[in-house]
């Protein structure tokens, strides 16, 4: 991803007349971060992302920097004349990718989420649960440089959400841009780079990066080259970092995000040396989902 995606002075309303949904809204995303968009029902948080996504044109002001990007929406249409496997292959070539890589990113991203033994499935037998896993992978499978998520962990089990969590970690350490909403206020509110707040229709700046945790948490011990300092994609994800000695760090990670931070350390360039890992502070209990889906599969 190269540059920004800027949002200058947007508004949108639907039909001539209707009443303004957002106005004046100002936005920078850049490369590499992550972006948190909060806001009460109805106040118009769907209606930015749509047009982050480029699904919706703004009615005034521009919108600038547009790259390749993928969407999951608030709701995904399950009934399509698709199995679960075809319609990721399809999504796969609609997005660059070669017809022998297609078949085998769909498999690897249903797999991922937990959802290998349903890529025959056809779309419309799915259950809520299943059918989210598949609108996530179709956002995932040709590594966006923007993803916009509206409120993409609804109806995923533990394990999906978990995943979820660190595909969006592996797209920000990857340079990509990533833009969600979510009813869960600690939805990866330690690894925000900022929140924004929608209200009476326009853009209201909270915080940058949050400092709650959440989830169970590791703690991991790793010294660095000589007067080094931490990588930005580890910076961004940690929760603590406390300096023990010169160059050697225990640091605080979300236990989902734990794969993502190693990786960074020993792929940096001198390498971090992980000196141990260790289970940390669970930290507070996750919010309960207000709408729950069984993982299980319709019946006819």
């Amino acid at each position: 991803m190269t540059g920004e995606v800027l949002l200058e002075q947007v508004g949108r309303r639907y039909g001539l007349r209707g009443p303004w949904v957002l106005r004046g809204v100002d936005l920078a995303l850049a490369p590499g971060t992550l972006t948190r968009v909060e806001g009460a029902n109805g106040t118009g948080k769907s209606t930015l992302l749509r047009l982050l996504a480029g699904i919706d044109a703004p009615s005034e002001g521009r919108v600038s920097g547009r790259p390749r990007t993928a969407y999951v929406p608030e709701r995904f249409p399950p009934a399509l004349p698709f199995t679960a496997a075809e319609y990721l292959t399809h999504l796969g070539t609609v997005h660059g990718l070669s017809r022998r890589a297609a078949p085998r990113a769909a498999a690897e991203w249903l797999d991922r989420f937990g959802a290998g033994s349903h890529a025959r499935t056809p779309m419309d037998r799915l259950s809520k649960g299943s059918s989210q896993k598949v609108a996530v992978a179709q956002a995932l499978l040709a590594e966006p440089e923007l993803l916009v998520l509206d409120e993409a962990w609804t109806g995923l089990d533990t394990a999906a959400r978990a995943e979820l969590e660190r595909a969006v970690a592996e797209r920000v350490a990857a340079g990509g841009a990533v833009v969600f909403v979510d009813h869960d206020p600690r939805r990866l509110a330690e690894a925000a780079d900022a929140t924004y707040a929608v209200v009476d229709g326009g853009l209201d700046r909270r915080t940058g990066r949050a400092t709650v945790p959440a989830g169970p948490h590791k703690l991991v011990t790793v010294q660095g080259p000589p007067g080094g300092r931490l990588p930005d994609e580890v910076a961004r994800t940690v929760t603590t970092a406390e300096e023990q000695t010169p160059g050697t760090y225990r640091l605080g990670v979300p236990a989902s995000h734990s794969d993502v931070v190693l990786r960074a350390l020993l792929t940096a360039r001198p390498p971090w040396h992980v000196v141990g890992v260790h289970p940390g502070d669970p930290g507070p209990d996750p919010v309960p989902d207000p709408d729950p889906a069984p993982d299980t599969e319709s019946r006819p």
